[in-house]
């Protein structure tokens, strides 16, 4: 009783603290027998425009620019929300050290500010937990255990710029979610998922996780999710003098059988046998004198256009309608400059491309996409530690396998506080 009286304490002044001096960028409250508390956040609020041209119509595959109602006509739309990363509350809390084992549990509340729907009676955020975890970490390395960033292509959006700004804005379907950045512009949604987690100590900048989640539908006909997914990375950071460099490497493999029936209207192809997930990934990275260069990319086999296994999302494009995986690959090359302490400058191109299978090449009734790319150019301004203010325009364009186009211009103004 004593240690959740205690516990409850400190969210209180956590919170009270997080109110009353907003010039605090981080805190730890300590509690009875070493156990400790702590928080961090951010407010995220971006403003965005964009003017989107028509969709090809019928017999096309459904496009992230116009998903949600207006394929066949174009989109000029304001709107004031979040950008691609939600705003968050997250606490942890840390165990006294036993062993040599520090434990700590965090909880990460990530709200969406914006109205459901573009309804402006339908107040309540979208709040996601998306971290809830503990870990346990001592010479042995650490283990992680809950739901986490997953490790596949986890790296790649950490290190894309529009992690924190708005990057690509998608069609009137996703309103009320986040924006894009580059995912399916540059690299998969890599999501959060529950997970066991194995990372090695750091040896001498090198880093290997491996982990074992909870498995993902490959495709809209997937049946059974029998098989866990598995990830691994293996990663290296380490600084030379005044240069930062990064690496990494990260694979995924899941089996999942298809339906053994049909499903209504709908014919399943391969009836009971397996898809494959199969990818990988990698990114490197080098800073010196305020200027950051970065090259990330993927490629595999039954990945999807959006997030790594679609399932039935924009039609399930991970597997065609002959129950065969599709290819998937696609990079992201960017840079960022320091021009000031308070100014930096940067700018990235991505794209995400799916080959056609032999069915498709085949198939007169629809065509499929072929290519997503977009281009992002972003101003941040720092006012403090702890606020900044970014202006960001960004032109994304879609190409299907019959040479039909979509194209969109962006613009967002947007700011951020963390703490």
């Amino acid at each position: 009783m004593k240690k959740a009286a205690l516990l409850a304490l400190g969210v209180v002044a956590a919170v009270t603290m997080a109110t009353s001096k907003p010039c605090s960028a981080a805190f730890v409250i300590g509690g009875e027998n070493g156990w400790q508390l702590s928080t961090d956040g951010i407010v995220d609020v971006f403003a965005t425009y964009n003017s989107t041209t028509k969709g090809p119509g019928p017999n096309h595959s459904l496009s992230l620019l116009s998903v949600g109602g207006n394929e066949s006509t174009a989109d000029q739309r304001f709107g004031v929300g979040i950008g691609l990363l939600p705003s968050v509350v997250a606490f942890n809390v840390k165990a006294p050290t036993t062993n040599g084992v520090d434990s700590t549990v965090r909880v990460g509340i990530y709200p969406a500010i914006q109205n459901k729907g573009g309804n402006r009676f339908d107040t309540s955020p979208n709040i996601d937990f998306r971290e809830f975890f503990y870990t346990a970490k001592g010479a042995y390395g650490e283990l992680l255990a809950g739901r986490a960033l997953n490790l596949f292509q986890g790296k790649n959006i950490l290190n894309d710029m529009t992690l924190l700004t708005a990057g690509v804005v998608p069609g009137p379907a996703f309103r009320g979610n986040t924006t894009l950045g580059h995912i399916g512009y540059g690299y998969l949604y890599t999501n959060f998922g529950p997970q066991l987690r194995y990372t090695t100590p750091d040896l001498a900048g090198t880093k290997i996780a491996v982990s074992v989640g909870e498995p993902y539908k490959i495709s809209g006909d997937t049946g059974k999710t029998n098989s866990p997914r598995v990830e691994a990375e293996i990663s290296y950071a380490k600084t030379y003098g005044s240069t930062s460099v990064q690496a990494w490497v990260s694979g995924l493999y899941q089996t999942a059988p298809r339906r053994d029936s049909d499903d209504g209207t709908r014919v399943v192809a391969r009836k009971g046998q397996d898809n494959q997930s199969i990818g990988g990934a990698y990114g490197v990275s080098a800073g010196f004198s305020g200027v950051n260069l970065m090259l990330s990319g993927y490629g595999g086999k039954g990945l999807g256009m959006v997030s790594a296994q679609d399932g039935d999302f924009l039609g399930s494009t991970s597997t065609d309608a002959a129950g065969e995986e599709r290819t998937h690959w696609g990079y992201l090359a960017q840079a960022t400059c320091k021009v000031s302490p308070s100014v930096m400058l940067g700018v990235n191109y991505g794209q995400s491309r799916q080959e056609q299978s032999d069915f498709d090449k085949t198939d007169t009734t629809i065509s499929q996409i072929k290519n997503q790319e977009a281009a992002v150019a972003t101003v941040t301004y720092n006012l403090n530690k702890f606020t900044q203010f970014i202006a960001e325009y960004s032109y994304a364009q879609n190409t299907w396998h019959d040479g039909a186009k979509q194209h969109s211009n962006q613009f967002a103004l947007g700011t951020m506080f963390y703490w």
